[in-house]
């Protein structure tokens, strides 16, 4: 194993266990990756529990296309929603994707969710103030990965600002130029949407 491939399994082995002590991640649920080298990808195998994975049997390669480079084993179905981000942006180095109770359960009611007057807000690139907003969609969930990944395709070409989406009744995909920042936007995200939910149940 490659030192670059070693230091990024380590790294998203890391997130997961992170991820699952905060109940994010549920039984075989969400993947993960990162960028290898202009051309590939390393990505988690279907069906791993991603508190629990391993270095080895835990992860593949694939192309910018989701072709598999790794004999034998198998990308999660959602590969093209990752390998959209890589083909969009040169710059990109990990996609992370999560199935939290908050993000879920706001996903189901709502058609996108507005976060602002938070100061976890400037935890993304560009934001500096508090008196913002971030606008997160909500696409339909759809077994169909090539035409979900055109949807948020198109939706990105027109709101390039966007910091992650939610699939209705799915979870949060989010991204960065590393792992460590995907990671501290999951954790973010995560916190504005308990936030935006309690603030829900307060007003009702």
């Amino acid at each position: 194993m490659s030192d670059a491939l070693s230091r990024l399994c380590g790294e998203l082995v890391a997130a997961g266990q992170f991820f699952h002590s905060r109940g994010w991640v549920p039984a075989t649920s969400s993947n993960f990756s990162a960028r290898l080298d202009a051309e590939t990808l390393l990505i988690t195998s279907s069906g791993q529990h991603k508190g629990r994975l391993d270095a080895e049997a835990g992860f593949l390669r694939v192309d910018l296309q989701g072709v598999s480079l790794d004999a034998g084993k198998r990308p999660s179905a959602e590969t093209g929603l990752h390998t959209l981000m890589y083909r969009r942006d040169p710059a990109m180095g990990c996609v992370l994707h999560t199935h939290s109770v908050n993000a879920t359960v706001l996903s189901m009611r709502m058609r996108q969710v507005v976060l602002e007057g938070y100061e976890v807000q400037k935890a993304f690139p560009g934001v500096e103030t508090h008196e913002g907003s971030l606008l997160i969609p909500v696409f339909p969930n759809s077994q169909d990965i090539s035409a979900l990944a055109r949807e948020v395709d198109a939706w990105l070409e027109a709101n390039p600002q966007t910091v992650g989406y939610l699939i209705c009744g799915h979870g949060l995909y989010t991204w960065g130029a590393t792992v460590a920042d995907a990671q501290r936007h999951v954790e973010a995200l995560e916190f504005l949407f308990e936030c935006h939910y309690r603030q829900l149940l307060l007003d009702r």
